[in-house]
């Protein structure tokens, strides 16, 4: 019987020791990874954020992952603009080290550089990057790629892969939905961690609604910024000669697709319309334009119309990439994957919906310069959190490193959110922000800037062609629309703004010389 007992105990202890080993490799075994990011997609229209469009313009999927995991509402970028910060989270570097630091007048990226898909393919992940890439090059570390050229087109679009440039039909948020599924269907059953990289065309200018999306809001009327009318009193010289504000720099034709004839359509992108595409079109937009001329609309009545005319667009480009996020959660729900996925969503960068009067980013202030950044991870993130730390598109990087167990190079320049996401926030995470934004003279003509933030204040330097220094104090003004630098009651703050600013420019390696290597001939 004493003998019976033992071999019991010890089948029993084999037993309890089998199943902590199955938990162990379990627990450590590398998770997929989904990074998925939109263009263009500001913070303020994910219903997830709250504010005035949560019940008007909802994103209930986009809206799973926050409640599925972690919503971060301080999530900074470097510099708010679309082929800078597709560098940055690729390499884990500042625009000025990675060499990407504009759209306009910049040589392609250099993607044979150290990027972090190279490092978890050479880790054993299968990898795919899927949509937009902007960045001139085509991609390097993805074991497959299928990449829209340029800015890509929303209707019919061309695509690029390692076999050259091709046609498509279908709208492009589907066409880059159904891809990422197809190449999902078959990552699944390789028997290795994957990691996509699916990135929406949508919601980029110009805005072209989807024929599932056609009309969707047009019955909306959408709340007015109360910062619509701003006339920058207060600020610098770069607030009043910016060139991004809807009264004066949205397109009838192009923009708001408004065309007072035919001729004009091929200039909205419709020329790329088959015909029962043109048709739907048609029949929703030609008595918004019909009655818009009739209105003769001027001053700031038109001010009010295009802005809702923008909204109108802009959000219905978003209903279809939260329609193709649903899509994705529900594919890995399906087959079993969705335990060890991790799934993020986020965009290139911020944007504006009437703030100040504007469209658009490139600037360091809130709109712009927080992008939206939600993520879920079952098992490790409690969910429905919400963090307000200080992170940014620099720590993407190193973060999926992290996750992969794939070791960080010392001369990436962010830091895993990881003991974030497990709810440890270390105790020396960073309590402030550095941006520096390059592309003047350029579209939107939004003066070169840099500066620091720190959760109360915010000191920016504009130079090039002007010298000028602003200081915001962002719990007693979170609009930022007085420039407190030469208050005296804020002599002692920017004393400290400027010496966290010279601080940590050195800690990234910026500086006045390196600058001057961007600057126009």
């Amino acid at each position: 019987m004493k003998t019976k007992l033992s071999l019991l105990s010890i089948a029993g202890t084999a037993s309890v020791l089998a199943s902590c080993t199955f938990s162990t490799n379990n627990a450590v075994r590398q998770p997929n990874i989904i990074y998925i990011m939109s263009d263009d997609h500001a913070w303020q229209a994910i219903s997830a954020y709250g504010g005035v469009l949560k019940d008007i313009a909802p994103t209930p999927n986009i809206d799973r992952i926050a409640a599925n995991g972690m919503r971060f509402d301080r999530c900074l970028v470097t510099n708010s603009i679309s082929g800078p910060c597709r560098a940055v989270v690729l390499t884990g570097k500042y625009s000025h080290i990675n060499g990407f630091v504009k759209n306009e007048g910049q040589s392609d990226f250099d993607s044979t550089q150290q990027t972090f898909p190279m490092l978890l393919q050479e880790a054993g992940y299968n990898t795919a990057m899927v949509g937009k890439w902007h960045l001139g090059s085509n991609p390097v570390g993805f074991d497959y790629w299928d990449i829209l050229p340029g800015q890509g087109s929303y209707y019919n679009p061309d695509f690029i892969n390692k076999n050259g440039r091709y046609h498509t039909d279908g709208y492009v948020t589907e066409v880059i939905t159904e891809k990422c599924l197809s190449w999902l269907r078959d990552a699944k059953d390789q028997g290795k961690p994957f990691m996509l990289m699916m990135h929406h065309k949508a919601p980029h200018r110009n805005w072209l609604p989807g024929p599932n999306e056609l009309g969707l809001f047009n019955n909306v009327t959408f709340p007015e910024p109360s910062t619509l009318f701003d006339d920058y009193s207060g600020r610098g010289t770069a607030e009043k000669t910016q060139d991004m504000s809807i009264e004066k720099t949205l397109r009838l034709v192009q923009d708001l697709k408004l065309p007072e004839d035919l001729s004009q359509k091929n200039s909205i992108g419709l020329g790329r319309m088959n015909e029962k595409q043109l048709s739907a079109w048609d029949s929703i937009y030609n008595p918004i334009i019909e009655k818009f001329y009739s209105s003769e609309l001027n001053g700031d009545s038109l001010t009010r119309y295009k802005y809702q005319r923008y909204m109108q667009d802009y959000l219905a480009c978003i209903a279809a990439v939260d329609k193709s996020v649903g899509q994705i959660l529900d594919f890995l729900a399906e087959n079993g994957l969705d335990k060890n996925t991790i799934v993020i969503y986020t965009s290139d960068q911020g944007f504006y919906l009437g703030e100040h009067g504007w469209f658009d980013k490139r600037w360091m202030f809130e709109e712009s310069y927080k992008t939206p950044f939600v993520i879920q991870w079952p098992g490790v993130i409690k969910e429905g959190s919400v963090n307000s730390d200080m992170v940014s598109n620099i720590d993407f990087a190193e973060t999926f490193l992290d996750v992969a167990d794939v070791r960080i190079p010392d001369d990436m320049q962010g830091r895993s959110i990881k003991p974030i996401l497990e709810g440890k926030t270390p105790l020396n995470w960073r309590k402030e922000h550095y941006y520096h934004y390059y592309e003047y003279p350029g579209s939107h003509m939004v003066k070169r800037h840099y500066g620091v933030s720190t959760d109360r204040y915010k000191l920016i330097h504009y130079y090039y062609d002007i010298d000028e220094w602003e200081l915001f104090d962002l719990k007693n003004d979170p609009q930022e629309m007085k420039n407190v630098y030469n208050d005296p009651q804020y002599s002692d703050i920017k004393k400290m703004m400027h010496k966290k600013l010279e601080k940590i420019r050195k800690k990234y390696g910026d500086s006045d010389e390196l600058t001057k290597s961007f600057l126009p001939n």
